[in-house]
């Protein structure tokens, strides 16, 4: 069976509660062999981390840029001592989700960027990969890791242009696919997902959000009452193969050398050979 490593993925999110457990399973049954879960508040650390435990999965432990109104100054504090504690957890493998989101209107930039930056200085302290998220933002996270380089990481949901997709592989990042790439209006991304090279990227769902086309319902739909579909970790193998026919490479290749690549880019991921 072809395997995968889904890189992002917040299976501790609302949505999974009535059937994480099925999902988790189903996922697995369809060749999804490790999902890396980024915690996105100070109250979900403890519970990524059981449930990357629990599943044989990897955890990454930060703040959100979306989450930086509620955060407090001392969750900083408190994020360098649950990471000093747990440092020697084979389970944990980066800092994050952190980043920068200029995109959703209303949120203080400067506030986001004190977020990311002590993150990003807590990531180069503890010698650890960071996941960013990336909305809008690419030149302004570029600049706080040329100034503070770390140990590389992955940018999730990368849709910039090819030249900041070129500066964060020169620092050491990965570049994550999920489900934007199978929407045919998605040019630029396409493009991208096309042309990058083959070691610069990995897979990812971000699931339960960013569905693939065959989960988004329309405004329209779900105002005649149609639920929005969720996105989930099972939907990998078919994402990745959108992106296996844009490249016009084999599915199985794909698979192997966007694994091999996550385990480069995050700490302590397990090897192929392990699932």
């Amino acid at each position: 069976m072809t395997l995968w490593i889904d890189t992002h993925c917040h299976l501790d999110a609302a949505e999974f509660h009535p059937d994480r457990d099925v999902v988790r399973a189903a996922a697995r049954a369809a060749g999804v062999g490790h999902l890396v879960i980024p915690a996105v508040q100070r109250s979900d650390w403890r519970t990524v981390m059981a449930l990357a435990h629990r599943h044989g999965d990897s955890y990454a432990l930060g703040i959100h840029p979306l989450y930086t109104p509620q955060a407090q100054e001392g969750d900083i504090a408190a994020l360098r001592t649950l990471l000093q504690e747990v440092q020697g957890d084979p389970h944990l493998v980066a800092v994050g989700e952190i980043g920068l989101d200029f995109f959703v209107p209303g949120l203080d930039a400067q506030r986001q960027i004190w977020f990311y930056e002590q993150q990003v200085l807590l990531a180069r302290e503890l010698g650890l990969p960071v996941i960013l998220h990336v909305c809008k933002s690419s030149d302004r996270l570029l600049k706080t890791l040329r100034a503070y380089p770390v140990e590389g990481g992955i940018a999730h949901a990368f849709n910039g242009s090819w030249q900041q997709a070129q500066t964060f592989i020169a620092l050491g990042f990965k570049l994550g696919f999920g489900g934007a790439v199978t929407y045919e209006r998605a040019l630029k991304l396409r493009e991208l997902a096309r042309q990058l090279p083959l070691e610069s990227i990995v897979m990812e769902t971000d699931a339960p959000d960013i569905p693939p086309h065959w989960c988004y319902t329309t405004a329209e739909q779900r105002a005649q009452g149609q639920a929005q579909g969720r996105n989930s970790p099972g939907e990998l193998p078919r994402i990745a193969a959108t992106v296996a026919d844009l490249r016009g490479m084999d599915v199985q290749a794909l698979a192997e050398a966007t694994s091999q690549n996550a385990c480069r880019a995050l700490r302590g991921l397990p090897a192929l050979k392990a699932f």
